[in-house]
C-alpha cells in the first residue's frame, strides 16, 4: 500500500510488478461522483504516482454500480458567477491534464457507467477497457443539463473518436453501450467482468501504440474544413432546438469550430463556454429538472412491495401496453380482456415492444414468455398488483371491482389507471375501499416516464406506499397526487387544448396554433396532441373537467368527434393523418395573431397555481415535476411554478386579468396566484 495521507475517496497500491492501482470509492456513497473535494484528492494521486513512477497507472472503481457517474450536480446550484464556475471546472481540468502528462502508460478500467466527467477523466488516460456486458453504458450527457463536457471532454473525444461519432455523442448526449464504444474508438477492449483486471494487467505491462481516430476523421479537424462541418452540424441541431431555448449543442460546435486546431486554446475556451452556460437560465433549469427527477425517484422504496405477479384487466392500447411495460421489466404478467381477440393485438403490439427495446432473440423469448393472455382472470388470485385499464365509465369499472375483490390476496394492490374519474366515487363499490389507489399512466407507455399515483380520502398509507414503490420496480417516475378530477395532468393540460380548439373556432389556423406553443417551448402543438391523443379521449376528460371547474367544451370538439374523426387512429381528426404524421401547411409566419401565445399559455398556469392552492400535489416542486415528465412543458424553463416565479408573480397575475377581461371568465384568475 503506498502511503497517500488522509484520502477518504480514492486508495492507491503499487504491485510486485510496479504497476499502480488508483481505486475510486466514494465515501458514504453507492455511486461515484466527482465533487470538487474529490478532484482534490485526486490531484494529489496523481502527484504522488508522478513520484512514484510507476511501469503503469491503472484506474478502477471499487463501486458494483459503475465507473464514475460524472460529476456531483449538486455543486453546480451553489454557482453565483461565472467566474466561480470558471475556477471550479478549470481546477478540474489541469487536474486532468496532469494526469494525461504521466509519462507512462494510464488504463481506465471500466463496469456499469462512466458518464460525463466520469468517461472525461477515461479518456485522460491513454487506453480504455471496458466490461462486454449489457450494464456498460459511455456518455457526455452534459447537453441534457444545458452545458456541455468541461473536463476537456470537448478536445478529448474528438482526438480520439473523430469529429462525427464525438459530436453525435455530445450533441445528442446519447450513451454508448459497450460494442458501439468499441467500434467508436472511444474503448482499446472489450473483456468480460472477471477478466477486466487480469486484461488492465496485461495491458499494463504490454502497452500498445495508443489508438487515434481515423485518418479522414482526423482530416476534418483541419481549419480548411471545420466551417463547411460545423455548418452541416448545425443544421442537423436546428431541426431539433433553437438556439435561445438550448444555447449548449451550438457552443459546442462553435468551441469546435474557433478552436479544434489547437488543444491549449480550447481547454480554455471550453472553461469559460461551461461557465457561461451554467450562470444561464436554461442550465439553471434543466439542472433543477434533473434533481426534480432524482427528487421522484427517491420517493418510492423498492423493498416496500415484493413484485413478483402483475394482472391487467383491459386489453386496450393503454392496458396492453402497461401489461408489456411490466413483462420487459422481468415480471410476470396475465392480460385479461373479454375474448382472446381483444387480447391478440396487444399481444402483437408487446412481441415488437420486446423486439425494439431487448438485444437478443432469448431475452425477447424470455419477455413473450411472461406476458400471458387470461380471459378467464386466473391471474387474480395470485397477483401482487392488479391493474384496472377498462375505459372510462364509473359503472363499468365499479361491477369489476365487486367481481374482482372477493378473488384478491390481502395484501394486493388494487389499482385503476382511470385518468380523471375521483377514486372516492369508484372505491364505493369495494369493501375494502382503502386498498383502492390510482396509478395513472400516460400514453405511450413506452416512452412517458411519468406515472400519476393517486390517493383518495379513505386510502391506506401501505398501499400508497406499495404503489410507489410498483412504479419505481418499472423505472418510471411517480407524483403522489390527492384525488380530484383530472388530477394533475389531464386538470392542467385539458385547459391548454381546450384553448388551442377555441382558437380554431375563431378562425386562427391549426398550423398556426400549434406553432406558437412550440416557439413557447412545447415539444409538440396542442392541436397536433389533441390528435395524437384521441379526440374521443379529450372529450370525454374534458366533458368531466368541465363539468367540475366550470371549463367549456368547444362545440368544434363535439363535432369531430360526432363526424368519427378521432384523430390520428382514425386518419383524420383536426389534421389529416398519412403514415402516421399530420398533413400540415406552412405556418402563416407574416399573419401574427393576438395573444395567441398567452391564451395557450396561461391556461395551464392558471391550473398550475390551483393545484397547488387547492392541495392536489404537496407542492410546487411535485407540480413542476409532474408537469414536465407527464405534458412536456418546457424543461429549459422549468415548469410553470418555476416559470411564475423567474417572470414575477404579479406581473404573471396582472397578465391572466387581462386575459380574463379580453376573453372572459375561463381566463379568471385563481385565488392561488396570490400565495404561490
Amino acid at each position: 500500500m503506498t502511503d497517500t495521507g488522509n484520502l477518504q475517496n480514492w486508495r492507491l497500491e503499487t504491485d510486485a510488478d510496479r504497476v499502480t492501482w488508483l481505486t475510486f470509492d466514494k465515501d458514504d456513497a453507492s455511486t461515484n461522483v466527482l465533487s470538487g473535494h474529490i478532484m482534490i484528492e485526486l490531484e494529489e494521486c496523481i502527484r504522488k504516482v508522478a513520484e512514484l513512477a510507476p511501469r503503469a497507472l491503472v484506474i478502477q472503481s471499487a463501486k458494483k454500480s459503475g465507473f464514475v457517474a460524472g460529476a456531483d450536480i449538486n455543486e453546480f446550484t451553489d454557482l453565483q458567477s461565472p467566474a466561480q464556475a470558471f475556477d471550479l471546472i478549470r481546477r478540474g481540468q489541469l487536474v486532468l491534464e496532469e494526469l494525461e502528462k504521466l509519462p507512462f502508460p494510464t488504463i481506465a478500467l471500466i463496469h456499469g457507467f462512466a458518464l460525463g466527467g466520469g468517461l472525461e477523466l477515461a479518456l485522460a488516460c491513454k487506453y480504455r477497457i471496458a466490461v462486454d456486458d449489457s450494464r456498460t453504458s459511455l456518455g457526455l450527457p452534459e447537453v441534457k443539463l444545458g452545458i456541455h463536457p468541461g473536463f476537456g471532454g470537448t478536445v478529448r473525444s474528438v482526438r480520439c473518436m473523430g469529429v462525427i461519432q464525438a459530436m453525435d455523442m455530445m450533441l445528442t448526449g446519447r450513451f454508448l453501450s459497450a460494442s458501439k464504444a468499441l467500434r467508436s474508438g472511444l474503448v482499446d477492449k472489450l473483456v468480460p467482468a472477471e477478466s477486466l483486471k487480469e486484461e488492465g494487467k496485461h495491458l499494463a505491462l504490454n502497452p500498445p501504440p495508443p489508438r487515434q481516430a481515423p485518418f479522414l476523421q482526423r482530416l476534418l479537424n483541419f481549419g480548411l474544413f471545420r466551417p463547411f462541418v460545423a455548418r452541416a452540424l448545425e443544421k442537423q441541431v436546428k431541426q431539433k432546438v433553437r438556439h435561445d431555448h438550448y444555447p449548449a449543442p451550438y457552443a459546442i460546435i462553435d468551441l469546435w469550430k474557433r478552436f479544434g486546431g489547437n488543444a491549449t486554446e480550447m481547454y480554455l475556451a471550453e472553461a469559460n463556454s461551461i461557465a457561461e452556460l451554467m450562470s444561464g437560465d436554461t442550465a439553471k433549469n434543466l439542472i433543477r429538472v434533473f434533481l426534480l427527477q432524482d427528487k421522484l425517484k427517491s420517493l418510492g422504496n423498492k423493498k416496500l412491495l415484493n413484485l413478483k405477479h402483475v394482472h391487467v384487466i383491459g386489453a386496450g392500447v393503454m392496458g396492453g401496453d402497461i401489461a408489456a411495460w411490466c413483462a420487459l421489466r422481468g415480471f410476470k404478467v396475465t392480460l385479461q380482456d373479454r375474448e382472446m381477440k381483444y387480447i391478440e393485438p396487444a399481444l402483437d403490439r408487446a412481441y415488437k415492444l420486446f423486439e425494439r427495446k431487448l438485444k437478443t432473440t432469448e431475452d425477447v423469448d424470455n419477455a413473450v414468455s411472461r406476458l400471458v393472455a387470461d380471459p378467464d382472470s386466473k391471474g387474480v388470485i395470485e397477483a401482487d398488483v392488479i391493474i384496472e385499464a377498462i375505459f372510462e365509465n364509473l359503472e363499468a369499472k365499479q361491477a369489476l371491482y365487486r367481481d374482482v375483490e372477493p378473488r384478491m390476496r390481502n395484501e394486493a394492490v388494487l389499482a385503476t389507471n382511470t385518468s380523471s374519474i375521483q377514486l372516492e366515487l369508484l372505491g364505493e363499490a369495494l369493501q375494502r375501499p382503502g386498498r383502492l389507489i390510482g396509478v395513472h399512466f400516460f400514453n405511450p407507455v413506452a416512452k412517458m416516464p411519468l406515472v400519476e399515483v393517486i390517493k383518495g380520502e379513505l386510502t391506506d398509507p401501505d398501499m400508497l406506499e406499495k404503489a410507489l414503490a410498483f412504479t419505481r420496480h418499472l423505472d418510471k417516475l411517480p407524483v403522489p397526487c390527492n384525488s380530484s378530477p383530472g388530477f394533475l395532468v389531464n386538470r392542467i393540460l385539458m385547459p391548454y387544448l381546450m384553448e388551442a380548439v377555441i382558437a380554431a373556432q375563431d378562425g386562427v389556423p391549426l398550423e398556426a396554433i400549434d406553432a406558437a406553443a412550440i416557439d413557447f417551448g412545447m415539444p409538440m402543438g396542442p392541436v397536433e396532441l389533441a390528435d395524437t391523443v384521441g379526440l374521443d379521449v379529450c372529450l370525454s376528460v374534458a366533458k368531466i373537467l368541465g363539468s367540475a371547474y366550470n371549463m367549456p367544451v368547444p362545440a368544434l370538439l363535439g363535432d369531430a368527434v360526432a363526424l368519427g374523426n378521432l384523430g390520428r387512429k382514425s386518419g383524420k381528426g383536426f389534421y389529416t393523418w398519412v403514415d402516421g404524421k399530420p398533413q400540415k401547411r406552412p405556418s402563416p409566419v407574416e399573419q401574427q395573431y393576438e395573444d395567441l401565445q398567452d391564451r395557450l399559455i396561461f391556461p395551464m398556469l392558471n391550473e398550475a397555481v390551483a393545484c397547488v392552492a387547492d392541495g392536489v400535489v404537496e407542492n410546487a416542486d411535485l407540480l413542476d415535476a409532474g408537469v414536465i415528465f407527464g405534458t412536456g412543458f418546457a424543461p429549459f424553463r422549468g415548469g410553470p411554478a418555476n416559470y411564475i416565479r423567474t417572470k414575477g408573480r404579479q406581473a404573471m397575475r396582472d397578465r391572466q386579468q387581462v386575459l380574463h377581461d379580453k376573453y372572459g371568465d375561463r381566463f379568471f384568475p385563481h385565488e392561488g396566484w396570490l400565495r404561490i
